[in-house]
This record gives structure tokens, sequence and C-alpha cells, in this order.
């Protein structure tokens, strides 16, 4: 049954074989790193300061960068010139991320966040502050976030076609990171992304009021000390429809895949939809979990679901 689920197409991931391409170097490219309507700046914060209060979309060019970026204001789209070959690497602003985001709203399109890691363990690609934010093409790997936000009820982050890889950490006395943690979001859309490989933590973490989780795959097979691939910790509502989860072999919580409002209940969970998903256990881990715990107490939809040897469809706690 687990290996026929892994054989399966599941999903239209078309940007990993770019995204895993090789990249030369900036100087190997002829020009500036960073462009914006034509103009080049070797440095990214130059390029932000730029657009300042503005709109604009600055342009990243193939290439390690050792660089990272605040935006205050305006709204900013950071688009790789060839997708999958713009790679941030290693530098953090503020000690949180790559991109720290707190204008008005933010793109970001075929970029690569690499081997971030700061003294609070909350290292990420993308920290978000507050506004909209829309992730595609990209990846998130080798670190101990991937995105991070604070809160924003009036908000929605929104990701597809992405790959989250390595991610997450449960050490050093400090609080748990996570692939993607966000909170009191108004909306977290998450689409054809691939959660994979994780190594502590949740795979995706959200307190949004409203979650729409359709077309991913939760690969854990290579994961390391990892917990719920889903954690509505404070509830939510919406729709969690159509994914692939295989819980690995090493975890430090495999009591449950989807985990709804374990922490607190802020938000409305009653009608949270879960359907046409597909769960597995690997054959010959012998333990039992359960696909949907509920800690919520409220009405949930459950509908038909996939569900291999030891998993329970549903429990309420």
């Amino acid at each position: 049954m687990f290996m026929a689920l892994l054989r399966r197409p599941l999903l239209p991931l078309l940007a990993l074989p770019l995204l895993l391409a090789p990249a030369p170097l900036p100087a190997q490219t002829g020009g500036a790193p960073f462009s914006v309507d034509g103009r080049g700046f070797s440095r990214l914060q130059d390029a932000v300061d730029a657009i300042g209060d503005g709109e604009g979309t600055i342009r990243i060019a193939p290439g390690y960068h050792r660089d990272c970026a605040v935006q205050t204001a305006g709204r900013i789209a950071f688009v790789a010139a060839e997708p999958g070959r713009a790679i941030f690497d290693g530098v953090t602003c503020e000690g949180k991320a790559a991109l720290v985001l707190r204008g008005r709203g933010a793109k970001v399109d075929g970029i690569v966040f690499q081997n971030l890691r700061v003294p609070d363990g909350n290292g990420a690609g993308i920290r978000l502050e507050q506004s909209d934010l829309a992730v595609v093409n990209s990846l998130f790997r080798n670190s101990e976030e991937g995105i991070l936000t604070g809160d924003d009820g009036e908000a929605t982050l929104t990701i597809d076609r992405s790959t989250f890889s390595r991610l997450g950490r449960c050490d050093r006395g400090l609080s748990c990171a996570h692939g993607v943690y966000t909170g009191l979001y108004g909306r977290v859309v998450v689409t054809h992304t691939r959660f994979e490989k994780g190594s502590g933590g949740h795979y995706l973490k959200t307190r949004a009021a409203t979650v729409e989780i359709v077309d991913n795959s939760f690969d854990d097979t290579q994961g390391t000390a990892t917990n719920y691939m889903i954690d509505l910790p404070s509830g939510s509502a919406g729709r969690i429809a159509n994914n692939l989860f295989v819980q690995g072999r090493d975890k430090e919580n495999y009591s449950a895949i989807i985990a709804v409002a374990a922490e607190e209940r802020k938000n409305p969970s009653r009608g949270l939809v879960v359907e046409g998903n597909r769960a597995s256990i690997p054959e010959g881990i012998g333990r039992q979990s359960v696909f949907v715990a509920d800690w919520s107490g409220e009405p949930l939809a459950i509908g038909a679901n996939t569900i291999g040897p030891g998993l329970k469809r549903f429990e309420k706690r």
C-alpha cells in the first residue's frame, strides 16, 4: 500500500527539477545581481529601498546571494530571473530571515532559501510580519524554519507549487521551529506543494482562522524527530482535501497526522472539511496512530478519506 501511494503521480510539482539545478555565482551573470525597472543594484536592500512605498518588481539574477533585506513599505515582488537558480544562502536580517516583510504586500517567485539559522532557533527563508504574501515555485531547505509569520487577521498567505525540505527543530531548550508556522492570520492557502524530510517540529503549523490545504504531499518517510503533519493549534475552519500523507518511523510525536485545536480554541472549527485525502503508515513500523485528532469539541465535516492500516479515522481528545 505504502509503495503504491508513493509511485502514483500526485502533484504537478514541475518546478522541482529547476529548483534542484546548480546555480552559478552572481559574478557570472555579467550584471548587477538585483534590478528594478532596468536599474541595477549590488545590494538587495538598496533595491527594496528604491521601490519604497510604491509598487515594483525586483528581478534576482542566478547565483548564490549571501544577502538579505527588510521590506517596511510598498508592495514588492521578489522574482528570480531564472526560477530555481536564485539562491539566498545563509544570511539573515534582524536575526530573523533572508526576507523580513512588513510592507503592504509581497510576492516571492522562483527563489531558493537555504542554510538559515539564528540564535533564537527560528532562522527562516521568510519572516512575514504583516500583510498579504504569495509564494510560488520556491524552495525552502536545510534551515530552522521555512516561513514564519506574525499575526494579521485581515491578511492572506498563499503558497503554491513550492517545496519545504529538511526544516524544523526542537532542541537547545528553545521553542520548536516548523516547516511553515503562521500566527493568527486571516487565511492560509497551501496548494500543489511538497513537505518532506522534516528535522523536528510540525510540517505545517498555522493559527489561521481559515485554511485551504489542497493537493499537497506530506512525505515523512525520511523525517527525523517530527510531530504532526498539519497542526491547527488554535482551531481553524476551511478545507483540507486531496492531500497525501505518509507518516515516517522517526517521530517525536506519532499520535496524530492532523491535529485540531490542540493548544487553544481561539478560532471556530465547526464545519472544517477533511476529505479526499490519502494517509498511510509504512509497513513494518507496527504502531497505531490517528488521522484526525480533535480538541475543539465542535462538529467537523470529515468526509471520505483513504486511510491505511494502523490509522484510526478520527478521535476526540
